[in-house]
């Protein structure tokens, strides 16, 4: 059985929510296909170099801003 999850990628001060499917079956459950894993990992890249167009691409982006106490 294969779930779709959002997974969370952050880098500096940006976050991204990428829908990757989620393999539940056999010996190495869970784990994520080798697209899934290239796409988080395109991801991860584009918020590094500040390309955020790149990484909009594949799912939502956060601009992540401390809060003040």
């Amino acid at each position: 059985m294969t779930r779709i999850r959002l997974e969370l990628i952050h880098e500096g001060r940006y976050a991204a929510e990428v829908a990757v499917a989620r393999g539940e079956e056999g010996a190495w459950a869970p784990y994520l296909s080798p697209d899934d894993v290239r796409k988080l990992e395109a991801v991860r890249s584009a918020l590094r170099r500040g390309d955020l167009a790149e990484a909009a691409k594949y799912g939502r982006i956060f601009k992540l801003k401390p809060i003040s106490t």
